[in-house]
């Protein structure tokens, strides 16, 4: 139950930061503006009808769909997506706080709001937001956490290296 708790408050960090931030870009920008903040980096207000880079643009029906599925996928599989070591749960909280933050813009307005733009001089990176951020560093963690804790000749093991039972009193 722990995990479950320590996941959510963390989901529901990462959702409250990405929704006030989009929440403060639409009330002070207009799509498309623009406001240098370093020389390698602005705030530049996109509304992103895609996914990630602007693939699949158009295909908000199809986004939210994977997104709901991504999100039922993490809890039904949790055990075996994440495993039981102590970062388990804040990563889990990443990932959930980060899809759930950009489906709720594709499902209430369309589109999502990005507004994080890297940029070196003409080249510019796509523009992302906080739940892109939440989701990119869940899966670089999650990556890192398989493989240190992940299976080894079949058995997954738990943060001390022990075997999972696989029982539930793990």
């Amino acid at each position: 139950m722990r995990k479950y708790l320590i996941a959510s408050a963390v989901a529901l960090a990462v959702l409250a930061l990405d929704q006030l931030t989009k929440l403060w870009v639409v009330a002070d920008f207009q799509p498309g503006e623009s406001v240098d903040v370093l020389s390698v980096f602005a705030l530049t207000y996109v509304r992103n009808q895609g996914a990630a880079w602007g693939m699949f643009q158009g295909a908000q029906l199809w986004l939210a769909g994977i997104g709901v599925l991504a999100v039922i996928l993490c809890f039904v599989f949790w055990r075996k997506i994440f495993g039981d070591h102590a970062w388990a749960a804040p990563v889990a909280g990443l990932l959930l706080g980060g899809i759930i933050g950009n489906l709720i813009d594709r499902v209430r307005l369309g589109y999502v709001i990005d507004f994080l733009d890297f940029h070196w001089g003409a080249s510019h990176f796509p523009c992302f937001n906080i739940a892109d951020s939440a989701i990119c560093i869940g899966v670089f963690a999650l990556m890192v956490l398989q493989w240190v804790y992940g299976e080894e000749n079949g058995e997954r093991k738990t943060e001390n290296g022990a075997p999972l039972r696989g029982d539930g009193r793990d």
